[in-house]
């Protein structure tokens, strides 16, 4: 039984860190946040809160859903390229840029447009602007070049849905029947997974053993403008990060990080959601760490986590050696 496994018996109730918003001297908001770091092996070496909180994964998914564009041979036979898999990661900001990078794969691939099912984000022309559309892009990509039918590419007894949760499951040691998945706000499955489930995931993308989440993650790190966009975190993070980190965050207060070379994951989840509390918390375990040079991390502070005068974030709290 590995250590993942061993976490559905084991509750650990660290304390958790807490994301306080000062307004002037007065506390306004306190955020409750778990974090956990794991290795690839699926060893907790370090919690804060409860590494068995479950919660769904979100966007930190998407990674590990492109796994099937490249293993089929769609990325390649497609010339995709590395800015192909890096926006089918992304949780982009629906730039030209964006929207032209998730055009292209469907483009190349011979697939129309119209096949798309992501929404048509508020006050935008297109579906190529939702911020999955890379990852949209991918998924039809990849069932052009299998012969899988286009217009149920989302469903979740789909062969492309049916292979991610093979795949995923296969990282994590887990029968794949195990695994409770439900529809994303862009339409496809995302997954229920315990944090430290999430961190063993992002400790694979590091670790350099397996060779298509290597292409991913060095697809990633080569073009981080494509993986969310100009100041946003991701971005920010893995421009600063010297080619070590990756950053990929998800809805409701999920951010997972890699650290590459070294085969950790990192993954936290806010219980209430908050985004800025998630950056907070991000911040503070990076520094925690030493992940991050001081110089990098102030420049994150400044550019990230500016709200406005006299109010401020500040974090208690810090990541605790895991006794397996």
């Amino acid at each position: 039984m590995n250590d993942i496994n061993k976490l559905r018996a084991s509750k650990m109730n660290l304390p958790p860190i807490e994301v306080s918003l000062f307004r002037g001297t007065s506390v306004e908001s306190i955020h409750k946040a778990h974090a956990v770091v794991c290795d690839r092996k699926g060893r907790v070496l370090m919690s804060a809160g409860r590494a068995d909180y479950e919660t769904f994964i979100r966007s930190a998914l998407k990674p590990f859903q492109a796994l099937p564009f490249i293993s089929s041979g769609a990325s390649a036979t497609f010339n995709s390229g590395e800015r192909g898999i890096a926006i089918a990661c992304a949780s982009h900001s629906g730039s030209v840029l964006h929207a032209r990078e998730s055009f292209k794969i469907l483009w190349n691939s011979e697939v129309d447009v119209s096949y798309l099912q992501c929404p048509t984000p508020a006050n935008s022309q297109s579906r190529l602007e939702h911020n999955c559309s890379g990852k949209h892009a991918a998924f039809l990509s990849t069932c052009k070049k299998m012969h899988w039918p286009l217009e149920s590419y989302l469903n979740g007894k789909h062969p492309l849905q049916k292979e991610i949760f093979r795949r995923t499951a296969e990282l994590l040691a887990l029968p794949m029947e195990e695994l409770i998945a439900e529809r994303d706000d862009c339409g496809a499955p995302t997954l229920k997974l315990q944090i430290a489930q999430m961190a063993l995931l992002y400790a694979h993308i590091g670790s350099s053993k397996h060779a298509e989440l290597e292409q991913i993650s060095r697809s990633i790190l080569s073009n981080p403008d494509l993986i969310a966009g100009e100041g946003k975190f991701d971005t920010e993070l893995v421009k600063r990060g010297h080619g070590q980190l990756i950053s990929k965050g998800g809805a409701e207060g999920v951010l997972c990080l890699s650290r590459i070379g070294e085969g950790m994951g990192i993954a936290i989840k806010v219980e209430d959601g908050s985004k800025r509390a998630k950056h907070a918390v991000a911040l503070h375990l990076l520094r925690q760490l030493e992940w991050l040079t001081p110089t990098a991390l102030q420049e994150l502070e400044t550019k990230i986590l500016h709200i406005s005068p006299g109010v401020q974030l500040v974090v208690n709290g810090e990541l605790r050696f895991h006794k397996n």
